[in-house]
């Protein structure tokens, strides 16, 4: 996943940074180097969750009960082709 970062120069010194596409997630490093760090964190921070604290029902999800994610197998065509090329 890519995020634009925007990176200012903190008038106390040092930086400070925030991430648009992410309402409320900023953070600050005396050093570039630490900005950078505290930059990851800050968004590990920011999009993480706990699942089992989030209360979503299936009607919520607008999925049936009986629905699961399952990873779909390539169609024929793809897979003579990709054996061809091999």
């Amino acid at each position: 996943m890519k995020l634009t970062v925007v990176i200012h120069q903190a008038e106390e010194g040092g930086y400070w940074a925030e991430v648009p596409s992410i309402p409320g997630c900023a953070t600050q490093g005396e050093t570039y180097e630490e900005l950078l760090k505290n930059v990851y964190g800050a968004i590990d921070g920011c999009l993480s969750i706990k699942i089992p604290d989030v209360p979503v029902s299936e009607t919520d999800r607008g999925i049936p009960a009986t629905s699961r994610c399952v990873r779909p197998e390539p169609s024929r065509a793809l897979r003579s082709k990709a054996t061809a090329s091999m």
